[in-house]
């Protein structure tokens, strides 16, 4: 098992990267502990700490767009919360350098890996509640996040390849692609997904593989997408 570093050392880069000074250290310890690494370890900090990032982003995105639907915050927010991005802040902060993991998940490069770097922010946030309540989990949100925020495309743009095909043809009155799967392979657990998404009123087919049928089906549609006339695929 990897030990955590020592407790001056975890307060002041807690408090560097943060801007935040736990009153109960044990919590930030717990919040950095993998659950391959001991019985207390962080993943009830990470459930709490969900909903508490969501709802923080949440405010953070009703004031920064005034004139955005609810649609559009969802988007927005859902890509800032998503697994890819709460990793990536987590790498940038150096979170991966102070977790506690057991010995099979260091010598796999745990301290690397998206999902667990991206709980371990989860659960700081869960743990910075716990500490001094949501104020200043807030503050700390909006610390890590306003880079991110100010940098956001346009909502529209975030829309998943179905929905931007769909609403492409439906505001033409066209008819709707059609999803087909086409092949399965591979073992259960590390199973491969082959779909045809197609469009006939344009005559386009595109072939897709992924690791869930829902996400063949979304990287089918980007593909179509593409391959329609560049006037069709604007929105109407």
């Amino acid at each position: 098992m990897i030990p955590l570093r020592k407790s001056d050392d975890l307060a002041s880069w807690i408090e560097r990267s943060f801007g935040y000074a736990f009153a109960q250290p044990a919590l930030s310890e717990t919040a950095l502990t993998h659950r391959s690494a001991a019985a207390l370890h962080n993943e009830r900090l990470e459930f709490l700490g969900d909903s508490v990032l969501n709802c923080g982003v949440a405010r953070l995105l009703y004031a920064a767009h005034p004139q955005a639907d609810e649609g559009a915050l969802s988007r927005l927010r859902a890509s800032l919360v998503s697994g890819e991005t709460l990793a990536q802040i987590a790498a940038e902060l150096g979170v991966g350098e102070y977790l506690r993991l057991g010995s099979g998940e260091l010598k796999s490069g745990g301290f690397r890996r998206a999902s667990i770097l991206a709980d371990a922010l989860e659960a700081l946030l869960g743990a910075i509640f716990l500490d001094s309540g949501f104020d200043a989990a807030q503050g700390v949100i909006e610390r890590i996040m306003s880079p991110r925020i100010s940098n956001l495309p346009a909502a529209d743009a975030l829309k998943d390849p179905k929905t931007r095909l769909q609403e492409v043809l439906q505001g033409r009155g066209l008819t709707l692609p059609t999803y087909t799967l086409t092949a399965v392979a591979g073992d259960p657990h590390a199973q491969s997904f082959t779909v045809t998404c197609e469009v006939p009123v344009f005559g386009v087919t595109a072939v897709a593989d992924g690791a869930s049928r829902r996400r063949a089906e979304q990287l089918a549609a980007a593909k179509v997408l593409d391959l329609l006339p560049s006037e069709i695929r604007k929105s109407p």
